[in-house]
């Protein structure tokens, strides 16, 4: 009698034995819990849970589940009813039919809130910013629009108020301190970069003159001590008592000098 390596193997034939004991048609779980082996010739295996296409789920008509997938070629949800432990890891990757396996192909996590809207959101290579891919992670509201107001705050570093550190779709609040190792760069902003009406259309398609009418809306709401850099007029402003103020500068000393 030959034993599996892994006490998991068991587990699911276990699993099998009792399901197919009371389902109403003997032999069915075969579909869905498959062991299957390592690789040819081997005598190792490993394990394949797995779900039917049905456009007809009922929990395809809500949006939650439904929103960027194709129910007519996309597995029904597959449901772990306990805690989801292992002393390994979780891994998402791609496939052929990267686009029907996760939300358009971007999303590889999803957690909700107890409104069963709001969500936290990991995903990946959706845009590409500065030249490079981009991995995302952001609170997602109930608006179902790209808003500012549609994105609650993420927070890391704790979960004590008014501590750690906020991130928003457009602005983020460090209540604790912050310790530079390189240069910091203010904003260099010029009448290019504002647009005082906000754009109609939604901000995901029109992400450049949206992020024009942010820097408009923030610098006109700025509170005192908020900087920026003049592109321009070539000088450093800041706000003092309600009111922009330029920075005195001066040239470096003649014995001051950087090889950069």
């Amino acid at each position: 009698m030959r034993y599996y390596p892994s006490l998991i193997l068991l587990f699911i034939c276990v699993i099998k034995q009792a399901v197919a004991q009371t389902s109403p048609k003997p032999g069915l779980t075969s579909n869905y819990f498959r062991i299957i082996p390592a690789s040819e010739n081997s005598v190792n295996h490993r394990v394949v849970l797995s779900s039917d296409v049905d456009s007809t789920w009922d929990k395809w008509k809500e949006r939650g589940y439904n929103f960027g997938f194709n129910p007519k070629i996309t597995p029904m949800y597959t449901t772990i009813d306990g805690i989801l432990s292992t002393p390994y890891m979780i891994q998402v990757r791609g496939n052929a039919n990267e686009r029907n396996r996760k939300r358009w192909g971007y999303h590889v996590f999803e957690g909700y809130a107890s409104d069963d809207k709001s969500r936290i959101t990991f995903l990946v290579n959706k845009h590409t910013e500065q030249d490079r891919p981009v991995a995302e992670a952001y609170y997602y509201g109930t608006a179902y629009d790209h808003s500012e107001n549609a994105y609650n705050w993420f927070k890391i570093g704790s979960d004590v108020r008014q501590h750690s550190f906020l991130f928003g779709r457009d602005k983020a609040i460090f209540y604790g301190s912050l310790k530079m190792t390189n240069s910091l760069t203010l904003g260099n902003i010029g009448k290019e970069d504002i647009l005082e009406k906000q754009p109609e259309k939604d901000a995901e398609q029109n992400f450049v003159d949206d992020a024009k009418h942010v820097n408009f809306k923030e610098l006109k709401g700025a509170g005192n001590g908020a900087m920026f850099y003049d592109k321009d007029n070539n000088i450093i402003v800041i706000k003092v008592d309600g009111k922009w103020m330029k920075v005195v500068v001066e040239a470096l000393p003649e014995n001051v000098k950087y090889p950069f």
